[in-house]
């Protein structure tokens, strides 16, 4: 079987490698973290062949007695082979109950070189983030890239590809799969399923399953939109669901939390502070919200919104939603102590769309880069210092 590597993580978690720290590596489930870890796996094989390794799955039946933080502590010390370090890969570990005892119990040891995957954004949560503070590193995780996309697919980088990417997302198992409306669909139905009932539903007890759907379904109608917990409420209750505020706000952190959806904040850069209010929330999958809500024409626009911020967040910066008196950035992109503001749009033709984009950029007077991302197939190279990217380029050549 071909393997193709996911170069962004291994590189990011290559500096820490038989570091004494806990590896985490965060995402939603089925991204392709197992086979990310088994890679890592195979790969610190080769290169570390006199440390032994152990691997444990906790979707393998195989490793179902492992349900405690004791059973994990005892099951892996009878396979240690010596006192010398050994590497341990623990594949979705929040199945394990109190596993973070176990791994404080690990990393005390220091002759341990310990690597886990999680499907819950809070694994580094409680106990653990008490215990082990400054001495664990998470690397979050997420759907392919468009150039990964395009490598998993053997395809080229032509608008019919960047096309089936913004329909069917990017989760690795499509691979094996046609891309077709009905047969993806079907699937991400599926995956939509297992991760509302494993990561929300049964981990939080939550009652009201019809809730939860409605709730999913009126993000996936209203990404890129700024979003409260009053105006989902208000929304619900016109489909005679009522729920108070506080729950709705909670309900919307689990989505969170699953890796299901994320939420940006809004930045005064006037005021240069965070505001506590206003939301703009965005699928962590378009394929998955695609199967959930439709595929239409008139959703491009907040779809490629959507789609390069996932981008942004994979190769790590920090995204906000930019506010300017009563104008509005896209997104404010930080990493490095580096600034970059981006817009996006689906198109520059109408002079009234890049009077607004482009003149919301224009309000910025520092030096940093300013950007229009538009999946016009001809663009200008720059206006007024204002770079114009079309997205298929911007995703595939921008130098992160």
């Amino acid at each position: 079987m071909e393997i193709i590597k996911r170069h962004i993580y291994l590189k990011r978690i290559e500096p820490y490698i038989r570091k004494n720290l806990i590896k985490v590596i965060v995402g939603q489930r089925r991204i392709g973290k197992s086979f990310f870890l088994k890679q890592l796996a195979e790969l610190f094989s080769k290169k570390y062949p006199d440390t032994p390794i152990i691997f444990i799955n906790k979707e393998d039946l195989t490793f179902d007695s492992i349900r405690n933080y004791a059973d994990l502590v005892n099951y892996a010390e009878s396979k240690r082979e010596s006192d010398d370090l050994h590497a341990i890969f623990i594949d979705e570990i929040q199945d394990i109950d109190q596993f973070e005892k176990a791994l404080r119990h690990f990393q005390t040891k220091q002759n341990w070189d310990i690597y886990c995957t999680g499907s819950n954004a809070h694994i580094l949560s409680g106990e653990l983030a008490t215990y082990l503070t400054g001495r664990y590193v998470e690397i979050r995780m997420f759907s392919l890239s468009y150039i990964e996309f395009l490598e998993f697919h053997k395809l080229e980088n032509t608008p019919k590809s960047f096309n089936d990417y913004l329909r069917f997302g990017g989760l690795p198992y499509l691979k094996h799969l046609r891309l077709d409306e009905e047969v993806v669909y079907d699937y991400l139905k599926n995956i939509f399923q297992s991760i509302l009932f494993k990561d929300i539903i049964g981990r939080y007890s939550i009652r009201n399953i019809s809730f939860i759907e409605r709730l999913c379904a009126y993000i996936a109608d209203n990404i890129g939109q700024i979003v409260s917990a009053k105006k989902i409420s208000d929304y619900l209750k016109s489909q005679r669901i009522s729920f108070s505020n506080n729950i709705v706000l909670d309900y919307l952190s689990y989505l969170q939390n699953a890796f299901l959806v994320f939420a940006l904040k809004r930045n005064d850069l006037k005021g240069k502070r965070i505001l506590e209010i206003g939301e703009k929330i965005y699928f962590q999958d378009l394929g998955l919200r695609n199967a959930l809500n439709g595929y239409k024409q008139n959703d491009i626009s907040q779809l490629l919104e959507n789609i390069v911020l996932i981008h942004l967040l994979t190769y790590n910066y920090q995204v906000t939603i930019g506010k300017i008196g009563d104008k509005e950035i896209d997104f404010v992109c930080d990493k490095n102590n580096k600034r970059l503001y981006i817009q996006v749009t689906l198109s520059l033709a109408d002079e009234k769309v890049r009077e607004r984009e482009i003149g919301n950029l224009l309000l910025l007077k520092d030096n940093y880069r300013k950007i229009v991302i538009t999946a016009d197939e001809i663009t200008e190279r720059d206006v007024q210092g204002i770079e114009i990217w079309n997205i298929r380029k911007f995703l595939s050549e921008f130098e992160i």
